[in-house]
């Protein structure tokens, strides 16, 4: 293709057009690699959306592209696709190519995040989001079809940020969670190398004197943050504004591919929820208008986690010096990136997406992700790179005293997100051992020493009263040899805490938010509440567990015939089925080691959990195995109320759950034989048919013949079963008439005793029918036994 340089552009697309249906993959990459090597800018700028496009994918869904989401490191094409997509493989070569020109490509504003959208329709600047402003075409159309103009880097970055949140109709039984498909190690690649936690960002091959980017404006809020600490962004808008020419500081002329990237993919990613839209979605009648999937909040963890890393590189010598000694001593700019990414770039935005997905994420094991991308961002001191030759458990490893100040800047993520999830884990199913895994993880890491501490000074600071803020006078700034005091050095200090506390609430909650405390009264009567549930399903699941091992020891030798549990009813109600065995075990020392996190955290003595326990063992009759769930009694029955909702989900409490049909009519089970059991169900119908009233007049008598009739004709289970199970008035009175039931004669369990004990009477030369006189013989001595001694067997 080298030698069709002189071809028009558009019949070079249409040349790739037509490839990309014919030849494979691997092909295409090659074709594509001397397209970029040959053409020059002029003529790759045509088919640099399309390719972009057939690489990742339209913006709506229609078009798939290459799949990345599930190309996975097994694919054939899996090599191919990351070598060609690499941070300095030919594509981003493409990227830089037309960098070097004043190209510029367009986005519908439609498929930017609501927020995003919404400002820029109403045309109000867009807060926090600098990327975007000044880069609207107006077309003559209207503000319904606005377009943003974005240079190549941008352009390439947002589809490749957007991939990830485009509906996409994958086929059957596929679906992109996992962390080994070519976007997920791109999404690292790509972090790694424009986010380098040593070195610095490589220079691109194409010298690019016109390619930066707007630097990010100072935060917008009710709080001024230019006047305390070193987060304002003034020093890295200074290297990002003046990149003068190609023969700048190399340092300061590459940073904004690192600044771009982050942007955009927080702005994709997180970008989809502001405080006035979060407020607006507490009301039930507003639709969600973002879901974000695992997929998507794996990708996110991953981003934090790398910006912790890369924000924990900073040099120490940098992280400890004051704001003034920067304007007299040179850092790089990426080195200025580090002082303020976690803070100015995603704080907002992951904060808002993180209580988003708290309060709708579904009550299962998939929440999973999110809770460890919690809990990822609230320990940074996970991500410093230092090695221990002795590896530390978190609950031994102690807060190091230096991220106080992140702790505090970041107070809501500990305080307010933990009382959310607090209200998630009382409604969920704890016996559960995902969930109680969980519960636990959340314990254990606020359990660790020094952090507790931490977040109640914080909560301090922030209730310290308002007139404190009025102190901040200039001569709390003069040092002792310039006539000020150490007392009035340590009120500034104490002072720029509570200012720094404050600001941070306020722009993340508004002004008038009603902050709630952690260690507050209100939560530890809900931290109260969780440990009683805990306790509860720790009991629950050692009951099951107990149950379950008792039942396999009872069907041990009948399993070898296929025959054990035969009684549907014998199941333990609320035990799942991965709810056995080894995941029982785990659910119980999962919830005994919550339990001690949680008394930590709180510091709560062993009387007081103790206490709870044993007021939780004295409320429950039986076990709580024959307890009812919490219920009201209705015109037709028990209505169940939100408590015993609770206690059902918890596996507390449960209704015996039995079947209220005709029990000639239940489904036929496995262990019986389906031919038996209608020919059975149409002897006794016929039996009953005729001498229903017979057997009526029989069972009625209060002789010691009525007796021995309602044994044999009668559901003994009846009416003990009906007490436990949540049936109407009517049902009550259903099906107890006296009855010929034949259908136990159509188990095999039944059929495999008889033929024992006739094979046992052949071998002691006794004949089918003197066997089966023997049969109805044993069984009526049975009945007039069972008659005479039954009431006095179930007294003891």
């Amino acid at each position: 293709m080298a030698a069709q340089t002189l071809q028009q552009p558009s019949f070079l697309l249409a040349n790739l057009k037509a490839d990309s249906t014919t030849k494979p993959l691997l092909h295409r990459c090659q074709d594509l690699v001397k397209v970029i090597d040959d053409y020059p800018a002029k003529e790759l700028h045509l088919i640099f959306p399309w390719l972009v496009e057939n690489v990742f994918g339209s913006l709506d869904g229609v078009i798939t592209g290459w799949n990345l989401r599930l190309l996975h490191s097994r694919s054939q094409d899996y090599n191919t696709v990351m070598e060609f997509l690499n941070p300095s493989g030919p594509m981003m070569k493409l990227v830089y190519k037309l960098q070097a020109e004043e190209y510029k490509y367009e986005i519908p504003v439609n498929y930017l995040p609501g927020p995003v959208k919404v400002c820029i329709q109403e045309g109000v600047p867009v807060p926090d989001c600098p990327l975007f402003q000044n880069k609207v075409q107006f077309p003559l159309a209207g503000l319904l079809n606005l377009n943003l103009a974005l240079n190549p880097f941008e352009f390439y970055m947002f589809n490749f940020a957007h991939c990830l949140i485009t509906p996409k109709n994958f086929p059957p039984g596929q679906h992109g969670s996992n962390t080994d498909s070519a976007y997920f190690v791109l999404v690292d690649t790509y972090l790694k190398f424009f986010l380098p936690s040593e070195g610095s960002v490589p220079p691109s091959p194409f010298s690019d004197s016109r390619g930066s980017v707007t630097a990010p404006s100072p935060r917008s809020s009710g709080v001024s943050f230019a006047s305390y600490g070193v987060h304002s962004p003034s020093l890295l808008k200074h290297h990002i504004f003046h990149q003068p020419s190609v023969n700048a500081d190399p340092a300061a002329q590459e940073i904004w591919r690192s600044e771009t990237l982050l942007q955009m993919f927080v702005e994709v990613w997180l970008h989809h929820y502001s405080l006035e839209m979060y407020q607006k979605l507490q009301s039930p009648q507003v639709k969600e208008p973002f879901s974000p999937t695992e997929e998507h909040v794996l990708v996110v963890r991953l981003l934090v986690k790398h910006l912790h890393a890369f924000s924990n590189s900073l040099k120490p010598e940098q992280l400890s010096s004051s704001p003034s000694a920067h304007s007299h001593t040179h850092t790089s700019p990426l080195e200025e990136f580090k002082r303020v990414v976690v803070q100015r770039f995603v704080q907002q935005k992951l904060y808002l997406f993180l209580q988003h997905c708290f309060g709708h994420w579904p009550l299962d094991a998939s929440f999973r992700a999110v809770l460890e991308t919690w809990l990822s961002y609230v320990q940074p001191w996970r991500y410093t790179g230092e090695k221990n030759n002795q590896p530390q458990t978190d609950q031994n490893r102690t807060v190091p005293d230096k991220w106080e100040m992140f702790v505090q800047e970041n107070l809501l993520m500990y305080t307010k997100l933990f009382q959310v999830f607090l209200n998630r884990a009382v409604r969920t199913d704890l016996v559960n051992a995902k969930n109680a895994l969980m519960v636990f993880r959340v314990a254990k890491v606020f359990s660790q020493p020094n952090l507790a501490e931490m977040i109640q000074k914080g909560e301090q600071l922030f209730l310290e009263p308002e007139h404190v803020l009025h102190h901040r006078q200039p001569r709390g700034y003069l040092t002792p040899s310039q006539g000020g005091s150490y007392l009035s050095s340590r009120q500034r200090v104490v002072t720029d805490m509570v200012f720094r506390v404050k600001s941070h609430v306020y722009s993340l909650e508004g002004q008038d938010c009603q902050y709630k405390q952690m260690f507050g009264t209100e939560l530890r009567g809900t931290v109260m509440k969780l440990i009683q549930i805990i306790a509860q399903a720790r009991q629950t699941a050692k009951r099951i567990s107990d149950h379950s091992t008792e039942v396999t020891a009872n069907n041990s030798f009948l399993s070898w015939f296929g025959l054990a549990s035969p009684d549907l009813n014998n199941t333990f109600s609320g035990a799942e089925p991965e709810e056995s065995g080894e995941c029982l075990k785990k659910t119980h020392e999962f919830l005994e080691r919550a339990l001690e996190n949680l008394c930590q955290i709180f510091k709560l003595n062993q009387g007081q959990l103790t206490q709870l326990i044993s007021n939780l063992g004295s409320s429950q009759d039986n076990g709580n195995c024959k307890q009812l769930p919490d219920c009201i009694q209705g015109e037709n029955g028990l209505i169940l109320t939100d408590l015993g909702r609770m206690q059902i989900i918890n596996g507390l409490r449960r209704f015996d759950i039995q079947y209220q049909g005709d029990p000639e009519l239940q489904p036929i089970r496995s262990y019986e034989n389906a031919l038996l059991v209608r020919l059975f169900y149409r002897i006794s119908s016929l039996v009953n048919n005729i001498f229903g009233a017979h057997m009526n007049a029989l069972c009625s008598r209060p002789d010691f013949l009525g007796r021995l009739g309602r044994h044999y004709l009668s559901d003994p289970n009846s009416s003990t079963q009906l007490k436990q199970s949540p049936v109407t008035q009517r049902m009550l009175e259903r099906n107890r008439l006296p009855r010929l039931s034949l259908r136990p004669l159509a188990s095999y369990r039944t059929l495999l005793m008889l033929l024992l004990f006739y094979t046992f009477g052949a071998l002691l030369s006794f004949g089918p029918m003197s066997s089966t006189l023997l049969i109805l013989c044993g069984g009526f001595l049975y009945g007039l036994l069972m008659t005479l001694f039954g009431d006095k067997l179930k007294t003891h």
